[in-house]
């Protein structure tokens, strides 16, 4: 869906579909079992429990639609610093055609650069981000809240409807309030499944966005984080200390999501940072990150078409699909002799960006090719191009490029050549 979309033509997607009709499912199941059980017009507790189950709904539901439609801020495309000179701090971005604020990364989903990005969440049908972090946290705390409440009138309907012969025969008439159809006991059993799973589901999603909340990071800056500890682990050339440069604090940490007025702090693109670091600390770190990865990058070529398919089981094998990575990264299709810059390794499992040719590069429309260039492959479809020197030839500078072996045996290829004197490998 275009990031222009807007308004409840967002909600028409199967993740706001699924999700409303879970909270109203489990909503409605609860008021008519609780109108048995505990009905709220027999007395003031029994209408005060209701009235606390309808608030906490009424809350969640709202706090759902408004994390769906304010969404988490968006870059303006062809965005640039104030300062030109700032651009070499920043990563460009090629599909909005210009340059990525601090914390802003780009969706591929939503096809946008997204403020302060924690993560794209298919059930709002939108990225959580700086300008609904404090909508998308407060629904999954009214929505746990409102189920475990429903979890117990549903728990205890359920125990006074199956037990309703008991009490009738023991002179327990009072306790016998609730009394079964084919459907209700169908409806019952449903809503408490359903329930429970919003209670366990939720409840860990909200204590790792709190986490994240407190220390002031984002799901994607916590992999940043960790990348930079390892990096001056490896390399002990790397003596410069990194630090965190947004966690102020966890009451501050706490006061930038949730104010009194509710209302999103700064515009998204300029942060508040510990003494030491400017808003640059962090771009630096991840350009650092982004220049090793380049160097780590390898060349493949593909040998065999690639469907692009989730599980290409038939011109794969069940092998490729058992070990099909757990992302939802995308699948990219390729064509014999395509070359591929691949910086992900798996042993049945490639992650690369196709090297578009030059008639997709000039822009001529016949030999544009639909679907991502950016994704995993089967590694079994592709051998790695090493660059070869020759030394028996005449000046000893002539490179060809030559085909390491298939089927994940790249690296014995090339020790075998280099122990026959014939070539080198360059990174």
């Amino acid at each position: 869906m275009s990031p222009e979309i807007s308004g409840f033509r967002r909600f028409l997607h199967w993740g706001p579909i699924t999700a409303l009709s879970i909270i109203k499912c489990i909503t409605l199941t609860t008021l008519y079992m609780n109108s048995m059980w505990w009905p709220p017009n027999k007395s003031f507790a029994g209408f005060a429990h209701q009235a606390l189950f309808l608030l906490l709904s009424t809350l969640a539901t709202f706090n759902y639609v408004m994390a769906t439609l304010t969404g988490p801020g968006l870059m303006p495309k062809q965005w640039h610093p104030k300062d030109p000179k700032d651009a070499q701090f920043l990563q460009y971005c090629k599909k909005c055609e210009g340059y990525k604020a601090p914390r802003s990364h780009h969706c591929r989903k939503c096809d946008r650069c997204v403020k302060k990005m924690d993560h794209h969440c298919p059930w709002i049908n939108h990225c959580v981000g700086w300008a609904n972090h404090a909508y998308f946290t407060y629904f999954l705390l009214f929505s746990i809240l409102g189920s475990l409440q429903g979890t117990v009138v549903l728990c205890c309907s359920f125990w006074r409807g199956i037990y309703r012969y008991y009490y009738l025969t023991h002179g327990l008439a009072h306790l016998a309030s609730v009394q079964f159809t084919l459907l209700s006991i169908i409806m019952c059993i449903l809503g408490m499944g359903l329930a429970i799973g919003v209670v366990i589901g939720l409840s860990m999603l909200l204590f790792i966005q709190l986490k994240t909340i407190v220390n002031n990071q984002t799901g994607i800056e916590i992999w940043i984080v960790e990348k930079a500890i390892y990096r001056r682990y490896r390399n002990a050339d790397c003596d410069d200390e990194f630090l965190y440069p947004y966690d102020l604090g966890w009451r501050a940490n706490l006061r930038l999501v949730f104010n009194d007025e509710c209302q999103k702090r700064g515009d998204g693109i300029e942060w508040p940072v510990v003494e030491g670091c400017d808003q640059y600390t962090l771009t630096r770190e991840q350009l650092a990150q982004k220049e090793e990865k380049r160097a780590r990058t390898r060349t493949f070529k593909c040998t065999r078409p690639v469907t692009g398919r989730w599980l290409p089981i038939f011109s794969q094998g069940w092998r490729v699909c058992v070990a099909a990575p757990c992302s939802d990264e995308p699948r990219i299709s390729l064509r014999p002799n395509d070359m591929i810059k691949v910086t992900r390794f798996r042993n049945h499992w490639l992650f690369g960006e196709r090297v578009l040719s030059e008639q997709e590069l000039a822009g001529v429309k016949k030999r544009q090719r639909k679907g991502p260039i950016r994704g995993w492959f089967p590694r079994r479809s592709a051998v790695e191009v090493i660059e070869a020197v020759h030394e028996g030839s005449g000046d000893g500078n002539s490179e060809t490029p030559a085909p390491a072996a298939q089927n994940g045996n790249a690296h014995s290829h090339l020790k075998q050549q280099q122990r026959n004197g014939h070539a080198k490998k360059y990174m």
